[in-house]
């Protein structure tokens, strides 16, 4: 069977939107963080550990998100 071929436009719209929503969720979830060993005032290592998780939920979520978009989007067709 062969493929069909990768359309560039909805490749390149992926792309835009990946690194937006990317942008958005993992750096708006390091900052709640942030925000929250600083309001509690925590210790520097476990409020950077607070920053680790935050961020490693946003991505997951740019995951599904992307995952979402791509079934909606095909690259290909």
């Amino acid at each position: 069977m062969s493929q069909k071929p990768i359309n560039v436009a909805h490749l390149s719209t992926l792309i835009a939107v990946a690194i937006l929503v990317g942008t958005e969720l993992v750096g708006a979830s390091w900052a709640a963080g942030w925000a929250l060993g600083g309001l509690f005032q925590l210790d520097p290592t476990v409020s950077r550990a607070l920053e680790v998780v935050f961020s490693l939920f946003g991505f997951v979520g740019l995951y599904f998100f992307m995952k979402t978009a791509i079934r909606n989007e095909p690259i290909r067709g």
